[in-house]
């Protein structure tokens, strides 16, 4: 635990008004909110178990829980945020826990070993354990292929010069049941997609069957994104057509969400999926959960292609299995996992500060900052004119598009010109503060009617899936003027669509956009505005997420010191999948006589 806790008044919400104790302490002190306390109660009581230490760990690693981790570490827990709390002794806490009724009937889960000490809720584990037995049990054996047609397919589809990466890795994965295809933004990694699926195909066709692939990810902008990027892949017309029918779609449609039941799918074990081929995209927002019910229910005997970069921000629920399944890997001769490295999106300028970020340097992440270039800005105040000129000059341009409206494209194109993100919603540094400051420079500078919903030129961002409609969360779209009155336009898989402004209840603006939403996306101008220094959400994966969006120019907002507390605060997020696959790949899991 890395935050700064305020107490709880007597007023509050997270106030547990029966809690005493242990529990009560933590919970006033503002470690604890009431939830953790009553699930721990609960379990306490269905369990018999009424050591305070116990319900103290279990009511921590509810929180846990609540912060994107999967279980509590008690080895990395830190005191230092409320050392006034009276903690537990730590050898004592540990053999209080291993004693509990409640690891005794599996209600919680207790897993030791070198470097870490996991409590876990036994839902969580239960999935942890899941996602490594079938991991493992689909690197049991290897898919048939012809090795000679695969290598012909690929020297044909990667003919010109600077694909050897996306080739090795295609050739990785002809070979094993799952693949993994790492590395940052613009290295290649849905070209390297394309050509596999371009030689399976051919593969299939040579056996005289049809491939049935699927093409999903997290979020219905990213699946779309997906399917966009692999339309524009550099392929032969004929290798287009191939792959024309498939269809992206989000991993929860995918699986067909079960109405009687909002944490189960239709496609299970007991009911696979048909495809024989399943790519996922933008895997490091893929939570635990949902990584569990995927993998129960592809078919052990389709391929399974993870592609996603390990240093992005993780999912927004409990777990950061793509991380994970990397490191875990890393170490193991028989990897899955194929790294392409070589950048092609932006300049070198852009890819040296999201090295030296992503490498945790903050020295050289400042000395690329201070250099500065066309590529590179670095803002160290809120109100430099350069962080007005680019949002406002932005917003000016986008409501001059929408105004003489003539094609959905162009509109959309203009709107990709900048992004202006942030990593909070509310506060001095949030997208509502930014969105406000944008329209109120655009109505000071034009007769832009901001205060109507509707304004001609006004950016939205969708916030809900519509599967009627065809539009996602993370979808973004434009007000336009039309002959037939004030449209909105937004990108499809097919072109541009228009939408009466009614018909999009779930939407806002999007002058400004989290980093969280901004993931999966990318803009030619990036302007990012850090959070101060004691923000919670402040890390080296936002900063990381948040540069990488930019194609051809980032402007850093924000001083030295923030600079530095984001490139120097990594999310970790307590796992035990990583350790366990390590210990797999060496002929023994990891398990404890207390799990």
């Amino acid at each position: 635990m890395t935050e700064l806790f305020e107490a709880v008044d007597a007023a509050d919400r997270d106030l547990a008004l029966r809690a005493g104790g242990l529990l009560g302490q933590f919970n006033s002190a503002g470690v604890l909110t009431a939830a953790d306390v009553h699930v721990a109660r609960a379990v306490g009581l269905v369990a018999g178990e009424h050591d305070e230490t116990v319900l103290l760990a279990a009511a921590l690693a509810c929180r846990a829980v609540r912060g994107g981790a999967v279980c509590l570490d008690l080895q990395t827990l830190d005191r230092d945020v409320a050392p006034d709390l009276p903690w537990p002794e730590a050898e004592s806490w540990r053999a209080a826990i291993a004693a509990s009724r409640r690891v005794e009937q599996g209600v919680l889960r207790h897993e030791q070993g070198a470097g870490h000490d996991l409590v876990y809720l036994d839902r969580y584990h239960e999935q942890e354990t899941q996602i490594l037995h079938d991991l493992t049990a689909r690197a049991g054996s290897t898919p048939p292929h012809d090795a000679a047609l695969m290598a012909a397919t690929l020297d044909r589809v990667f003919a010109k010069p600077g694909y050897a990466e996306q080739r090795a890795a295609c050739l990785s994965a002809a070979g094993q049941w799952t693949t993994v295809i790492t590395g940052g933004p613009g290295t290649g990694k849905t070209t390297a997609v394309a050509g596999l699926l371009v030689a399976l195909h051919e593969q299939y066709a040579a056996q005289g069957q049809p491939v049935r692939i699927a093409l999903t990810a997290p979020t219905g902008r990213a699946a779309a994104r997906l399917q966009e990027s692999l339309r524009q892949a550099r392929l032969d017309p004929d290798d287009h057509d191939r792959l024309s029918g498939v269809e992206a779609m989000t991993i929860h449609r995918l699986l067909r969400l079960d109405p009687g039941n909002s944490t189960r799918f239709r496609h299970h074990r007991a009911n696979r999926l048909p495809h024989d081929v399943v790519v996922v995209d933008e895997t490091s927002m893929v939570s635990l959960t949902l990584m569990a019910r995927l993998l129960e229910a592809v078919r052990p005997d389709a391929r399974l292609v993870l592609v996603g970069d390990p240093d992005q921000l993780a999912s927004v629920e409990a777990g950061a299995v793509l991380n994970d399944i990397v490191t875990g890997y890393h170490s193991r001769p028989d990897t899955p996992v194929a790294q392409l490295v070589t950048a092609h999106r932006f300049g070198d300028e852009i890819g040296a500060l999201a090295r030296a970020i992503r490498d945790g340097d903050a020295d050289a992440a400042l000395e690329e900052l201070a250099r500065g270039g066309e590529r590179v800005r670095w803002v160290q105040g809120g109100d430099d004119p350069a962080v007005r000129e680019a949002a406002l000059g932005a917003a000016q341009a986008l409501c001059s598009a929408a105004t003489g409206y003539a094609h959905g494209a162009d509109v959309l194109k203009a709107l990709e010109q900048h992004r202006l993100l942030c990593a909070h919603r509310e506060g001095p540094y949030g997208v509502r503060h930014w969105n406000r400051r944008v329209e109120h420079w655009l109505a000071d500078t034009t007769a832009t009617p901001v205060h109507e919903w509707a304004y001609v030129g006004r950016p939205v961002l969708i916030t809900a899936n519509d599967y009627v409609l065809g539009v996602y969360n993370g979808d973004s779209g434009v007000v336009v003027d039309t002959p037939e009155g004030r449209r909105v336009v937004v990108a499809g898989p097919d072109g541009p669509r228009l939408f009466a402004p009614a018909r999009l209840g779930d939407v806002e603006t999007m002058h400004a956009m989290t980093i969280h939403k901004a993931q999966g996306s990318q803009a030619r101008h990036v302007t990012v505005v850090l959070p101060d220094e004691e923000s919670r959400l402040l890390t080296r994966q936002l900063f990381y997420t948040a540069v990488t969006r930019a194609q051809e120019q980032v402007t850093v907002v924000g001083p030295e010191e923030w600079v530095r507390a984001a490139i120097g605060r990594v999310a970790q997020r307590a796992s035990g999948l990583a350790v366990r696959l390590a210990g797999a790949g060496s002929g023994h899991g990891h398990e404890t006589p207390s799990s």
